[in-house]
C-alpha cells in the first residue's frame, strides 16, 4: 500500500523525493521504496524522520 500521506507531506513542505532522503539520511532507492509501500522503515528510522522533520505526523504517515 503506497503512502499517500507520507507524499502528501513532501509535496506540502515543497521537498522532492530526493530532497527527503538527504536531509532523512537514506538513499533516494530506499525512500521511494517506503513512499511507494514497498518497504517499511525501521523505529529508528521513524524516529530519524521526526528528528529531521519535526512538524510530520509520525503517526499518520507510518501507522495508518
Amino acid at each position: 500500500m503506497a503512502r499517500e500521506k507520507l507524499r502528501e507531506y513532501r509535496t506540502s513542505i515543497g521537498k522532492t523525493q530526493e530532497e527527503m532522503s538527504q536531509i532523512w539520511g537514506i538513499t533516494l532507492s530506499f525512500y521511494k521504496q517506503i513512499e511507494c509501500g514497498a518497504k517499511n522503515p525501521s523505529i529508528k528510522k521513524i524516529k530519524e524522520f521526526k528528528s529531521r522533520f519535526p512538524t510530520a505526523n509520525t503517526d499518520e504517515i507510518f501507522l495508518t
